[in-house]
């Protein structure tokens, strides 16, 4: 028989079954499309101008991985499912004198054409969808995000390979049942009895163990810094305990209750127990993948919608002050020109010069672990930093004249006294200070300060130490510091009240003086000049959750309406058999849906647990974006799974009438 034989052979049967091969191909076309716009906005060069650009392609990066791995298992779970379906068919062609080399052939030719279908359309939507949504959604919110859209060569050929790759591998999955069965199993197709699940307790253990671990790390994160690397480790133990847990887990917790006579041996329990027992062995891979997707989109859309909503909180923790320049090792008149320019510009302009802050400072990245020593050697904590990322902050040197006039005190400090503040998640506990080879006396462990309320502090978390002499500070900065940083700074900073245009302009003009009289030393931060700047990039930001989020919701659609299909061709059967053995139609009608409510529900239920896990890691994540409103964030989550419910609970009912289709 000629090539061109197989693959007409192969076009009837995939338009005789299409029933079956329309949902999977469907399947590989958008798991196919969501990849390619996964890969091909990681390589966006716009990221590049987005704060916090080498985080975000880490996530993104990661997406894709995870998404390519979601891809392995989702497509061998539905290649499965159809070639069960196909059992029978296969075992009438070799019946009817087709031998298994030209079985083989036939089964080749079809999946070179499902193959070339889905790759093809799933890439060219892929460009097509990406382009689609861009527009869309720059249309929706209104402002400019610093992205664009291009077709991207490298996430093409990525994609190709994958799946060229997962294609392959279930052909060869296909040939091998199809060629160890004999015709006469094959003809029985579905109808062989299925054996009982038995319980997989290393499974179960495996599970509980990394379950245990992904919300431990979740739970039990302190520091920013540490969140993100410790959030990926998090989501690959989740990620496994969820399936360990959905394949031996459930089926270890119904067969421990049927193991209970008095439970089990009631009519309704009797039914919807069994029941699960075979449901939870066919669909746990498929409902475990609907909670993974679940999971992705609720945190993926509470996040970035938080960040944009709260973006008056980012700005005020970024820049605490409408006003503050820092002049780097002032030179002798400088302070007084600085202070000259602020106090005449807003004198001119009728403004009034609010919560104004003037000191000198020294600034020192340190190394902290709740002893007595703050480690400044900096050779020692570029070399640790990596793996004590937990224990790294900045150390602020203050005089304590200029903490008098920031505090309105009157403190004295000897040469060998300080005072110390700590503002991170380790409080100082200790009555003495090492700083390099100096011990020091602390006279007083401050509970605040003036200057740090409202500060992006805890993300690496500041600890200030007040001398008796600035020449002290400048000693150990000039020793410790890096290059380029190893000097004392004056620090103006301030809020201006008055008419938005007078304020505006009287801060314009002493940028302009401020840099022209004082030069390259003064590095000034207007709040109002970086809003726009911030709208931008938290725009991007919601711009990437809403486009990734709506990949991943489309995948959970998918796998729904999927899931709906085959337990539809399941529970035909069943409804027959029931009534069969003397069940009342209503009774069976009724068993049935409860067990396949409980099978499509148990998957929402653990994204939320989830979800409500991953909250205090989410928070942390945040706060490097410089979010600290944690109640912003918990209303926005309570928000996000309130609309995910709706939208789940509607795909749900707009499936089930597939499903049941199928059924009668």
């Amino acid at each position: 028989m000629s090539k061109v034989f197989y693959f007409k052979l192969a076009f009837t049967n995939l338009k005789k079954n299409h029933k079956t091969y329309i949902p999977y191909l469907l399947t590989c076309i958008i798991t196919i499309m969501m990849f390619y716009c996964l890969s091909a906005v990681s390589r966006n060069s716009g990221l590049d101008q987005m704060n916090g650009s080498e985080s975000l392609k880490w996530i993104l990066k990661y997406a894709v991985w995870t998404t390519g791995i979601f891809a392995v298992i989702f497509l061998f779970y539905t290649n499965s499912f159809l070639i069960r379906q196909r059992k029978k068919e296969f075992g009438v062609y070799q019946v009817l004198g087709m031998d298994k080399r030209n079985l083989i052939k036939m089964e080749i030719c079809e999946t070179v054409i499902t193959t070339v279908i889905g790759l093809t359309v799933g890439l060219l939507l892929g460009m097509l969808f990406g382009k689609l949504m861009f527009l869309l959604l720059l249309k929706v919110v209104q402002f400019p995000v610093p992205l664009s859209y291009s077709v991207e060569p490298v996430a093409l050929l990525q994609g190709t390979l994958l799946f060229l790759g997962i294609f392959a591998a279930t052909l060869i999955t296909n040939l091998f049942q199809v060629g160890r069965v004999k015709p006469v199993e094959l003809l029985k197709g579905e109808s062989i009895g299925e054996k009982e699940p038995k319980t997989k307790w290393l499974l179960v253990l495996v599970g509980i163990v990394t379950l245990a671990g992904g919300y431990y790390i979740a739970l039990t994160t302190e520091e920013p810094l540490t969140a993100i690397p410790k959030f990926f480790i998090a989501v690959v133990l989740v990620i496994i305990g969820t399936y360990c847990m959905f394949v031996a887990g459930s089926v270890a917790l119904l067969k421990t209750l049927k193991k209970k006579k008095k439970y089990y041996y009631k009519t309704r329990h009797f039914i919807s127990v069994s029941g699960m027992i075979y449901r939870m062995k066919q669909n746990a891979v498929g409902l475990a993948n609907i909670c993974i997707m679940s999971t992705v989109v609720l945190v993926l859309i509470t996040m970035t919608v938080s960040l944009y909503v709260g973006i008056d909180d980012v700005i005020a923790t970024r820049y605490p002050t409408d006003f503050k320049t820092e002049i780097y090792m002032p030179e002798e008149g400088a302070k007084e020109r600085a202070d000259q320019i602020v106090k005449e510009e807003a004198k001119t302009a009728d403004v009034i010069i609010k919560d104004l802050a003037e000191y000198t400072s020294g600034n020192l990245a340190c190394m902290f672990d709740g002893g007595n020593e703050i480690v400044v050697d900096m050779t020692k904590v570029d070399e640790n930093f990596s793996t004590l990322a937990e224990e790294y902050c900045q150390l602020i040197l203050l005089p304590v004249s200029d903490y008098n006039e920031l505090e309105g005190t009157d403190v004295t400090l000897s040469e060998n006294q300080v005072m110390v503040f700590s503002s991170g998640s380790k409080p100082y506990t200790a009555d003495t200070l090492k700083l390099g080879e100096n011990m020091y006396e602390v006279k007083e462990k401050l509970d605040s300060m003036r200057i740090e309320e409202g500060t992006m502090s805890n993300v690496t978390g500041n600890i200030y130490v007040i001398m008796s002499e600035e020449t002290q500070m400048d000693n150990l900065v000039r020793q410790y510091g890096i290059e380029g940083a190893n000097a004392l700074s004056y620090n103006i900073e301030f809020n201006l009240e008055g008419k938005k245009e007078a304020v505006s302009s009287a801060m314009k003009k002493m940028e302009g003086n401020i840099s022209n009289q004082i030069g390259e030393s003064a590095r000034i931060e207007i709040r109002e000049e970086h809003k726009a700047d911030f709208l931008q990039i938290d725009g991007g930001f919601l711009f990437l959750g809403i486009f990734v989020g709506s990949l991943f919701l489309m995948a959970t659609v998918l796998i729904i309406y999927y899931k709906q299909i085959s337990e539809g061709y399941s529970d035909r059967d069943r409804y027959q058999i029931m009534q069969k053995v003397g069940m009342d139609k209503r009774e069976v009608v009724r068993s049935i849906k409860s067990q396949v409510m409980t099978v499509f529900f148990l998957p929402l239920a653990a994204a939320v647990l989830h979800l409500g896990v991953a909250f205090k890691l989410m928070a942390k994540l945040l706060e490097i974006m410089y979010l600290t409103n944690v109640p912003l964030l918990a209303l926005c989550t309570g928000a996000t799974v309130l609309v995910f419910v709706v939208f789940y609970v509607l795909v749900f009912a707009v499936t089930s009438r597939e499903y049941y289709k199928i059924v009668r």
